[in-house]
């Protein structure tokens, strides 16, 4: 798995800016990714140096369309990473 494929997106959340100031950042990431292929991913792409990777994954919620059936929105992950003191992901 290449390291653009692992990150989607940096999470710009209540919770996110929170976690910001104190050097911890919520990505969403490809659910196969493990914390290695994370770590490597984000080390890379943003230059920085990463203390640890928490991954957490979420089912897809069901809803009930208009004719009874039940459609799923698709499974995804998030991971919480922290990084060296004074370092910073630019994208928030």
């Amino acid at each position: 798995m290449k390291h653009g494929d692992i990150i989607k997106r940096v999470m710009v959340t209540e919770k996110g800016t929170q976690l910001a100031s104190g050097s911890q950042y919520i990505l969403e990431v490809a659910p196969s990714a493990n914390k290695i292929q994370i770590r490597a991913a984000v080390e890379e792409t943003f230059g920085v140096h990463v203390l640890a990777v928490n991954t957490q994954n979420y089912s897809g919620r069901k809803r009930l369309l208009r004719n009874r059936r039940v459609a799923k929105a698709p499974d995804w992950k998030r991971a919480i990473v922290t990084l060296r003191p004074g370092e910073r992901i630019e994208a928030i």
